[in-house]
C-alpha cells in the first residue's frame, strides 16, 4: 500500500421474508487493499506458488490449502464465502476473461488517489501521492452523515493511518479510526483496553504507518456492536503488504483470512434485527497488481501492466442475486461513490463532478 478455518456453516443471506423491495437502512463497504481480481476469480496462481522466491518455502502447504485443478473449486477453496453466500445471493464483477471489466479511472494506479476515486467519485489528478495532504474533496461517507436519517451515524476503521487524510477526518468529524489509533474513545471498557495494549505491543519501534489487519478487524467489530452504526467502512491492507513483500503465501493466507471476516461480519449482520434484511455490503479494492510479467505482481503503478484492473461484489435486500456476472461491460471505480448513495436511496451531491452509479447493479 505504502511503498509502493473455512466456516463449517453460514447463516443464509436473507430470510425468506426479504426480496428485492426491502429498504436498505445500513451499508457497510469493505475494502482489502491491492488484491488482484486473478485470485479472485482463478484462485491460487500456480506460477507464482512455484517460485521459490514467493512462495516463501511453503510449496507443499500452498498446494495443500489452496490448489485443485478445477478453477471454481479452486478459488472457493480461497474465498469460501464470496463463493457461496455472495455468489448465491449477490452479485460479483470484473472477471476479464469475460470482459466484464472493471477499471480505476485515476492515471497513478496506487492507494490514495484509489481510495479518493472510490469515495468521492470522482478523479482529483492533483491527488498523486500516498503523502498527499488532507482530501480537499467531500467524501461519500462525510456527504452521508450529513444527512438527517444517518446523522452520527457514520464510522471507518482502516489498518494504514492515511486514511484520517484521505477521509478528511479533520474537516468532516465522523470516527476514522485508522493506524494505530485507539478504540473505546474516553470510556474504554475492558475488552477495549485489552485490545489496545495488544496493538501497542506489536507497534516496532521504529514506528508504522499501518497496523494488522487482525486489530483493524476487531476493533471495528468492537465499535460496531456497540455503537451500531447505520454505515461502517472497514480498510485491510495486508494483502498489499504481503505483495510488496514478494510473500505469496502470506498474500492468500491474508486472502482468506479477509474473506473469513467477510463471513464474520455478515453472520452478525444477520444475527441483529437493527441490520438483519436491511443491509447492504459492497466489497472491493483500490488497485490491482501487476500479472503479465510474473515478477511484477509485487508492484503497481502506471507502469505496471493490469495495476488498473480491479474487481468488486456486492449484496442487499433491494438488488437482485445474479452471481458472477459476465456479460460485457465497463465499470469504473469512480461510479462507486454514486453506487453507495443509491443503495441508501440517496443522490450524492458534490461540489465537483460525480459519475453516474453502476447501473448494472440495480438491474432485475
Amino acid at each position: 500500500m505504502k511503498r509502493f478455518l473455512i466456516a463449517c456453516c453460514f447463516l443464509p443471506a436473507f430470510s425468506s421474508t426479504a426480496n428485492s423491495q426491502e429498504k436498505v437502512e445500513n451499508l457497510i463497504i469493505i475494502t482489502t487493499d491491492g488484491y488482484r481480481w486473478q485470485e479472485v476469480f482463478e484462485g491460487m496462481d500456480s506460477a507464482l506458488a512455484n517460485m521459490h522466491k514467493y512462495n516463501e518455502g511453503k510449496g507443499k502447504e500452498i498446494y495443500k490449502q489452496f490448489w485443485d485443478d478445477d478453477i471454481e473449486k479452486r478459488r472457493q477453496k480461497l474465498m469460501p464465502f464470496l463463493w457461496s453466500v455472495i455468489a448465491k445471493n449477490g452479485q460479483i464483477y470484473g472477471n476479464r476473461n469475460y470482459e466484464n471489466n472493471v477499471n480505476v479511472s485515476n492515471p497513478y494506479w496506487f492507494s490514495y488517489p484509489g481510495y479518493s476515486e472510490i469515495f468521492c467519485g470522482f478523479v482529483d489528478s492533483f491527488i498523486n501521492s500516498n503523502n498527499y495532504k488532507n482530501n480537499p474533496n467531500l467524501n461519500i461517507l462525510a456527504f452521508i452523515n450529513k444527512q438527517q436519517r444517518f446523522k452520527n451515524d457514520v464510522a471507518a476503521f482502516a489498518s494504514w493511518n492515511a486514511f484520517d487524510r484521505i477521509l478528511n477526518e479533520d474537516k468532516y468529524q465522523f470516527p476514522v479510526i485508522s493506524g494505530f489509533d485507539s478504540v473505546g474513545g474516553k470510556h474504554p471498557d475492558q475488552r477495549d483496553r485489552l485490545l489496545n495494549k495488544m496493538q501497542a505491543d506489536t507497534k516496532s519501534p521504529g514506528g508504522s504507518s499501518e497496523a494488522k489487519d487482525l486489530f483493524t478487524h476487531y476493533k471495528a467489530m468492537l465499535y460496531w456492536k456497540k455503537q451500531k452504526p447505520k454505515v461502517l467502512y472497514i480498510a485491510y491492507g495486508q494483502t498489499d503488504s504481503y505483495a510488496h513483500e514478494g510473500k505469496y503465501f502470506s498474500y492468500l493466507e491474508a486472502a482468506h483470512r479477509f474473506d473469513k471476516w467477510l463471513s464474520d461480519i455478515w453472520n452478525t449482520v444477520q444475527s441483529m434485527p437493527r441490520y438483519k434484511n436491511k443491509t447492504a455490503l459492497f466489497v472491493t479494492v483500490d488497485h490491482g497488481r501487476g500479472d503479465s510479467i510474473k515478477s511484477q505482481w509485487t508492484g503497481h503503478s502506471s507502469t505496471i501492466e493490469g495495476s488498473d484492473q480491479i474487481w468488486f461484489a456486492v449484496m442487499a435486500p433491494n438488488i437482485a442475486a445474479k452471481g458472477e456476472v459476465k456479460e460485457k461491460m465497463q465499470i469504473w471505480q469512480k461510479q462507486f461513490a454514486q453506487t453507495f448513495a443509491a443503495l441508501l436511496e440517496l443522490n450524492f451531491q458534490a461540489p465537483h463532478t460525480v459519475a453516474n452509479k453502476v447501473d448494472a447493479i440495480f438491474e432485475k
